[in-house]
């Protein structure tokens, strides 16, 4: 994986928060604490885990401990229960290839609200069959994201549902943010904070929190090398979109968006230090590592962020207190009996 001094290289600057708020109001941590009170019951805090390898340590934030196995279930819940009563019961609807469906069905079950999921045709069947386990109504098609998208919007307009969106929206933002209050909390001295990166909500969350709270902090996102979209629009200073053909051959399904939301760019060119991409060779070999640990069971998506940390060494001085975000555990059981032969 190629070495990135400059964060922000000439031509992309980051732009100050006067600058941004005059034309997009970021989530705030007022609002990310708010997130915090309404999840209290629902989302679990997964707190910090470690992995020595050789000789060094790194600290895991496992999300894949929440009750869906990742933590779509903070935005989605915290999106759903912030609606009126009124639009709750209209029912809600989504477009995932997984865990965010999981996270909508989850929270729509819990809230007595009906969940419509729009999924592609080859979303992993182990994510597919937990959505209709958890009592939602599944809709396939084919496997862009733009196509899962347009689906929903054309089924909400006709049917009234709520569109929770999978990342681009301030409560999905607010939400996956309370996972980067837990972090300082587990660990106030931590130092960088390593984050995977699909269409940008987990990080806008987690490094809004972090910043928030412990500004000399690193926020670093971390995304497949054939998918490295919101790397090269941080770059570029302007959301780059990726083929659909290219991100969809990553092993790591749920970071196979094009490009990133338009909220979560703003938020990435605010807090996020850098973004970082790992090969899929890498992506497989750190789950590999992270199974030795059943509690660290990571799928590929989850996975990019330890593989940073376990192939980029030099990226991290020693001592560097450094927190990796196992973003899920949703893996395939046959991937992962294939990757441990």
């Amino acid at each position: 994986m190629p070495k990135h001094g400059a964060v922000h290289p000439s031509g992309s600057e980051r732009s100050s928060p006067e600058t941004i708020r005059g034309t997009t109001q970021l989530v705030s941590l007022a609002e990310i604490r708010e997130a915090r009170g309404r999840l209290q019951g629902t989302a679990n805090w997964t707190h910090l885990l470690t992995l020595e390898h050789r000789g060094r340590t790194l600290y895991l934030k496992p999300e894949n401990l929440q009750p869906i196995g990742a933590f779509k279930l903070r935005g989605a819940y915290n999106k759903i229960a912030s609606l009126p009563d009124q639009e709750r019961q209209r029912g809600v609807i989504t477009y995932s290839s997984g865990n965010h469906a999981q996270g909508v069905a989850y929270a729509a079950r819990s809230l007595a609200t009906k969940a419509i999921i729009v999924m592609p045709s080859n979303a992993p069947k182990i994510k597919l069959e937990a959505t209709k386990a958890l009592g939602a109504e599944i809709v396939l098609v084919g496997p862009s994201g733009l196509e899962r998208q347009m689906k929903a919007e054309e089924l909400a307009a006709e049917h009234g549902y709520i569109i929770v969106p999978p990342y681009d929206d301030p409560k999905i933002i607010a939400g996956q943010g309370t996972a980067g209050l837990e972090i300082v909390d587990d660990l106030p001295e931590v130092d960088v904070v390593l984050v995977p990166v699909g269409g940008g909500g987990l990080i806008s969350g987690i490094s809004t929190a972090i910043k928030s709270v412990k500004p000399d902090a690193r926020v670093i996102g971390v995304e497949p090398q054939v998918a490295g979209d919101a790397q090269a629009s941080l770059r570029a200073g302007q959301i780059v979109k990726f083929p659909v053909e290219q991100v969809l051959s990553t092993c790591a399904d749920g970071l196979r968006a094009q490009y990133v939301g338009s909220l979560t760019f703003e938020h990435i060119r605010r807090y996020v230090d850098d973004i970082v991409t790992v090969s899929e060779e890498q992506i497989i070999s750190a789950v590999q590592v992270l199974a030795q640990n059943p509690n660290t069971l990571a799928e590929p998506s989850g996975a990019v962020s330890s593989a940073a940390w376990l192939y980029n060494q030099s990226l991290f001085p020693p001592k560097t207190r450094v927190v990796a975000v196992i973003s899920g555990g949703n893996i395939d059981p046959a991937l992962l009996d294939q990757i441990r032969q």
